[in-house]
């Protein structure tokens, strides 16, 4: 198994909520099935992922990414992850795979992609549409 590569998580949103992204200020997140693309090709390569669970489960309080502040909310479950390893740089690829976000910028700050985060009627339906944009690259880990 890969270290580092592409990654999504796929967020549970219940009930509405408004949560305040840092910078892009506070959003309203319609409940639904929310999903997030980033990219893990750095020094601690997929060690993100146990970051972004450890704030989805309220055990790190760090907010330093905009996908933080809403898997961090308590009104917020993380539904699961998908990933794509050896290397494979397909942040953006995926990300514009996926529906339109629901939020300009959310994630995409240093890419010229509208967003990173997509957002579907409920969780099924965000991991359905997550599962072909990675079948589409050739498989998973």
């Amino acid at each position: 198994m890969s270290h580092a590569g592409t990654y999504t998580l796929l967020f549970a949103v219940p009930e509405s909520i408004e949560v305040r992204v840092g910078a892009l200020g506070t959003r309203e997140f319609p409940a639904g099935g929310y999903a997030y693309t980033g990219s893990a090709l750095g020094s601690g390569g997929f060690s993100r992922i146990d970051r972004h669970r450890r704030v989805a489960a309220g055990e790190h309080d760090v907010r330093h990414w905009h996908v933080d502040y809403l898997g961090g909310h308590p009104g917020v479950s993380l539904a699961g992850v998908e990933r794509v390893g050896d290397g494979v740089d397909a942040e953006c690829r995926i990300a514009r795979t996926l529906s339109a976000g629901p939020i300009d910028g959310f994630g995409s700050s240093d890419c010229d992609c509208q967003s990173h985060l997509a957002r579907y009627g409920s969780p099924d339906a965000a991991r359905a549409a997550v599962a072909d944009a990675y079948a589409a690259l050739g498989g998973t880990e």
